[in-house]
């Protein structure tokens, strides 16, 4: 199921889980890592458990939890807090490879024979591109990755703190320097690669409503689907932005018409435009995706 609209919400906030259910975020995603401080990651986890347990119905709106980093002791304590809780799925962070991926799925394995959960349920989304390691082993995901992985986006704040930047823009245009350009183009591709769902990356500047819009329709464009949101109010721009206009689902049906009115032909012709089998395939995915968001409701 396609997921437009992620919304951070701090794992520890009582307040603001509360809030997260009346959010029109696609999903939340509790998190156990960034927003929670060492001090609070006890009560962190039995509030999102806590929390996980009392919200079953998830038909509008899915339940993620981040937890910390599989190299970090609070990894395996999250785990076996919040699974119980039957999430959704697990977004994890600062990933290096494939196979600290592949190593949250053997302990998803066990969790979920422990927990009487269905084997395989609790999906994931691996933020690839928190570390300098992780920008050179993109090529890990097409060897051997588990079927649980089903979404994957980048980090532009942390990996500017891995490579030692001061920023991750350029200071005149205002787009993101080489190095994170190759972080979001190579997620892009990977993603594409093993077919799991290219999710855009953060827009921190959560006031910049305008500026939020513009970046989801250019990650739009290049071939993201869905973006992660820092603040309750991105949420509806986000899913506006990734919600195929009637306009482009019109034209994407005559396209898909005029092929199977001409069987055969691996070019016709539409409105002084030539297109062949590329443009076919673009109109059937964009149909796909209007059909999977219609089905959400």
């Amino acid at each position: 199921m396609i997921v437009r609209s992620w919304l951070f919400v701090p794992g520890d906030s009582e307040r603001k889980l509360e809030k997260g259910l009346g959010n029109p975020a696609d999903a939340l995603i509790l998190d156990l890592e960034d927003a929670v401080s060492d001090d609070r990651q006890e009560i962190a986890r039995e509030m999102v458990q806590a929390y996980l347990k009392a919200n079953t119905e998830r038909s509008r709106q899915q339940l993620w939890v981040r937890i910390n980093p599989l190299d970090s002791p609070l990894s395996l304590p999250d785990l076996a807090a919040v699974i119980s809780g039957a999430p959704d799925g697990i977004v994890l962070p600062k990933v290096y490879s494939a196979a600290e991926v592949n190593k949250l799925a053997d302990y998803l394995d066990i969790l979920e024979v422990r927990e009487g959960l269905v084997p395989g349920s609790t999906k994931i989304l691996s933020v690839a591109t928190e570390t300098g390691a992780s920008l050179l082993t993109f090529h890990t995901y097409l060897e051997n990755i588990t079927e649980r992985l089903v979404a994957m986006t980048w980090g532009a704040e942390d990996l500017a703190a891995s490579l030692g930047a001061s920023d991750n823009r350029h200071p005149v245009t205002g787009d993101y320097d080489d190095p994170f350009l190759m972080a979001r183009s190579l997620c892009l591709a990977a993603s594409r690669a093993i077919d799991v769902q290219p999710v855009g990356v953060v827009h921190v500047n959560y006031r910049d409503l305008d500026g939020l819009e513009a970046d989801c329709l250019r990650d739009r464009r290049s071939g993201y689907v869905g973006k992660i949101a820092i603040h309750p109010a991105q949420s509806e721009v986000i899913n506006r932005a990734f919600t195929p206009s009637d306009e482009e689902v019109a034209h994407a049906q005559r396209v898909v018409d005029v092929f199977e009115q001409n069987p055969g032909l691996g070019a016709v012709g539409l409105d002084g435009m030539m297109l062949d089998m590329p443009h076919l395939k673009q109109a059937r995915n964009l149909l796909d995706l209007a059909e999977q968001i219609k089905a959400r409701g």
